[in-house]
């Protein structure tokens, strides 16, 4: 997989639905799917492996094992050196149907975002610093999505945009995509203290009904 994070010639759009055209069926193992991707380089990677919680179609067991490759895709941005995963995790298998419906859909959401995106604030957008810095709120992302919420609303989508934007503004070179990452990775962290607040509080009120009993 290259590790290059200069923008790409192929519109996102059009690499995800190669993508999607060319996955084996009924099973793809993570191994595989990397490879397809990893010629667009590992930001593009990082954008794929958000879609399936941005959209109501579940595939089961790839929240932790997503996250978990963005968290080391993010380490490797952070410490520009190229990634590494564990053959377990590239062994684990997603059914193909349902991760081919994902990416058609995505395809479509990287549209929209290449038609409003373009270069801008710059400063966010520079190696060296900038990039280490936006890597590790990339890596902030990815631990967010291995949160065990998966049942809660919201609780994939937030750090699944906040990722999508992270990625796609530094692919793209687009300072305001990244300032929304940010703002995204903030607002899941904020959501995930109010439910934790909200949990304290329910539990408090059943053991005071408890203890009163």
């Amino acid at each position: 997989m290259t590790s290059h994070l200069a923008p790409i010639e192929t519109k996102l759009s059009d690499s995800l639905r190669q993508v999607a055209s060319t996955l084996p069926d009924p099973q793809v193992e993570i191994r595989v799917l990397l490879e397809r991707i990893g010629e667009q380089g590992l930001l593009l990677t990082c954008m794929f492996l958000c879609l399936p919680f941005l959209f109501p179609v579940s595939i089961p067991g790839v929240s932790t094992a997503f996250g978990l490759l963005i968290v080391l895709i993010a380490l490797s941005i952070s410490l520009d050196r190229a990634p590494w995963f564990p053959k377990r995790l590239l062994d684990r298998k997603v059914q193909t149907g349902k991760l081919a419906d994902v990416l058609k859909r995505g395809a479509n959401l990287f549209a929209r975002i290449e038609r409003i995106s373009r270069p801008r604030l710059l400063m966010l957008t520079r190696d060296g610093l900038g990039t280490r810095l936006n890597g590790l709120a990339l890596l902030a992302g990815g631990l967010l999505l291995m949160v065990p919420l998966g049942l809660v609303p919201f609780s994939n989508t937030l750090p699944a945009l906040a990722v999508l934007f992270l990625a796609g503004g530094m692919l793209q070179r687009d300072g305001f995509l990244i300032v929304l990452g940010h703002v995204g990775n903030v607002a899941t962290v904020i959501y995930f203290g109010v439910l934790a607040y909200a949990a304290w509080k329910t539990g408090e009120g059943v053991w005071s009904l408890i203890g009163k009993g």
